[in-house]
């Protein structure tokens, strides 16, 4: 059976290149507003971190309808972090859209996304996007991006991909670069005609693989795939197997069933062969199972998730302002939390740690991390994390670290310190090329090279620097190199920071607090700008006498200190230091607290 009147499609891309803007307008003209209808930009981007941050971290479906053809479309995560997402929902399509900005070019996850693409037999329709910004370079893209298939052993089919010239925020697409289109008809029809429908036996017995999970308080877990053979119904009875055998096949029934039309769910009796349906009833599901007939329980097989480069230790907080602000603090809660993040996160690891109340949590990278962090603390969550570290790979007898590919593009002026802090870090130039006044410069870099790296790289381009990368291969150790350069400001007293103890060492080095800052000792309050930690008193109040000196009593100008977000403070964290994470507030401090154990620990391992 050949479903012609459906199509399903994911939309590939590197961070920012416009994604989930497109799909804004492909939902606008493919029928699902009504007229009147207020409608919001990037309306995908549903959950709050992605609002705030403008970017996707969670595949998304949807549906748009075009003449009577209905389209699956899944918006997919642009930043590398999140690419166990794009891994998984290849498997629900038939073909992709491959997005690329049009003065950028292709990226590294550009690359990342579509190797994968291509490695499963897709058909890749090439969106150049934003053709409307005054630095397109809408003649040497498609060369760029030609190279690029080639690079990617792309097979002939692959090779002649139609190309489409498109704005997503004002809606046109065209097959030329020098005529914008009107509406996105050309895009509608190059789907239509390009990507191939559905196909399956729909007599034969049901098998559907679990690509994704979504979680509802009301039904609990709700499970999304596409069927791949046969019927499936309401109330069906099911055997769920595992392809990689980690379960025995069970029995069990499936209780209510939708399709995706649009923006929303709605329920249905039965869906048929390449539909994308969501079902609940099935309490243990999990991604990679497949959902068979009773009398036919044969799994079908599922792609395997790259491996995790990095890893964090979260445990229990036992600082002495422990508990003051979280409504989860116990290890028990924290675990159940973490174990039931893995269900829906197939690219993160979680295993017991060295005590009861630590879990070593491993994943994509910093920032696949850090989201984890963010959404646990807004739950109420509270608990301390560790300094990021790479997992190495012992292969062939050899220590083997992960390799990170990394594109910078920086103004030519800041060049020089850029490529400075590069070779200290034992990066290995691999290509550079001038783009007007900036240059694009590759590099392969440990992943390690990059942890901390971002706010330095930041302050050297004067934040005109734009810096991506994307994990490329495991190669042997690269060698011991020094990251940090700069020491701590720690508290040495229990207290409030008051405005004359901050004034008196403020020439010390940078501050992270304010006056008023409830501070324990242990605690970092500031940045030093030598290799070693300096114990500071910040709550040291101004003796009062009755006599007076003129001059004595001006007001104290303090320099405002710099706040850190969160992945500031897990840039700045070092080896001996913790991130106290709690729903109201971040705070750095010492392994141990205490001034004298800490000294005398810090002498031993001398």
């Amino acid at each position: 059976m050949k479903r012609e009147d459906l199509r399903n499609i994911a939309i590939i891309a590197h961070v920012d290149h416009g994604k989930t803007t497109l799909v804004d307008e492909m939902l606008k003209q493919g029928g699902i507003y009504r007229e009147n209808q207020v409608i919001e930009e990037r309306v995908m981007d549903n959950n709050d971190l992605e609002k705030e941050r403008g970017i996707t971290i969670l595949a998304k479906n949807t549906s748009v309808y075009y003449q009577d053809i209905k389209m699956n479309i899944i918006d997919t995560p642009g930043h590398a972090d999140f690419s166990g997402e794009v891994e998984r929902i290849l498997k629900m399509v038939n073909g992709v859209i491959l997005l690329i900005d049009a003065a950028e070019g292709p990226m590294p996850q550009t690359r990342f996304v579509l190797q994968k693409a291509l490695e499963m037999q897709h058909r890749v329709i090439i969106v150049v996007n934003k053709i409307d910004r005054p630095d397109a370079r809408l003649d040497e893209i498609p060369d760029e991006i030609l190279d690029l298939l080639i690079d990617l052993n792309a097979n002939d089919d692959q090779l002649e991909s139609p190309i489409i010239f498109c704005s997503g925020r004002a809606g046109t697409a065209s097959l030329s670069q020098y005529e914008p289109g009107k509406d996105l008809t050309v895009l509608f029809e190059t789907i239509k005609n390009y990507i191939p429908a559905p196909e399956g036996d729909e007599k034969g017995p049901l098998q559907m693989l679990v690509s994704s999970i979504d979680y509802n308080e009301y039904v609990g877990r709700i499970a999304i795939g596409r069927i791949e053979q046969g019927t499936i119904h309401q109330n069906q009875d099911v055997m769920v197997c595992d392809y990689h055998e980690k379960h025995a096949p069970y029995k069990s029934k499936i209780v209510n069933l939708y399709q995706i039309d649009g923006l929303g769910r709605t329920p249905c009796e039965n869906a048929q062969v390449g539909d994308i349906v969501c079902f609940s009833g099935i309490t243990d599901i999990t991604i990679g199972d497949t959902v068979t007939a009773v009398d036919a329980p044969t799994a079908l097989p599922f792609v395997k998730i790259s491996e995790p480069t990095i890893e964090m230790t979260f445990s229990v907080n036992d600082s002495p302002f422990a508990g003051r602000d979280g409504k989860f603090v116990t290890s028990r809660q924290l675990r159940d939390r973490l174990m039931r993040e893995m269900l829906k996160d197939v690219s993160l690891r979680v295993e017991d740690g060295d005590t009861t109340d630590s879990f070593r949590v491993a994943g994509r990278g910093e920032m696949h991390i850090s989201i984890l962090i963010e959404t646990m603390r807004r739950e109420g969550y509270e608990f301390s994390v560790s300094t990021p570290k790479v997992l190495y790979k012992e292969i062939d007898g050899v220590k083997c670290e992960p390799i990170e590919r990394l594109v910078i593009d920086v103004p030519e002026d800041a060049m020089g310190a850029v490529m400075e802090k590069m070779g200290s870090r034992k990066g290995e130039l691999v290509q550079m090329a001038p783009q007007g006044a900036r240059m694009k410069i590759e590099y392969l870099i440990p992943a390690r090279g990059l942890l901390g790296y971002r706010n330095e790289f930041l302050t050297d381009t004067r934040g005109e620097g734009i810096m991506n990368s994307v994990f490329d291969s495991y190669q042997p150790y690269k060698g011991d190199f020094q990251k940090r350069f700069t020491g701590s400001l720690v508290s040495f007293e229990t207290g409030e920071a008051v405005a004359y103890g901050m004034f008196k060492i403020q020439d010390r080095g940078i501050l992270f607090i304010t006056p008023g800052t409830p501070v324990y000792e242990g605690m970092i309050v500031g940045q030093s700008p030598k290799a070693e930690d300096i114990n500071v008193n910040v709550c040291k109040k101004k003796q009062l006498t009755n006599t007076r000196a003129s001059g004595s009593d001006e007001a104290l100008r303090l320099t405002p200190p710099t706040i850190l977000s969160l992945e500031g403070c897990l840039e700045f964290l070092a080896d001996d230091e913790l991130l106290e994470v709690t729903p109201k507030n971040l705070r750095l401090r010492k392994r141990i607290l205490n001034n004298q154990l800490r000294a005398k620990a810090n002498a031993k391992n001398k």
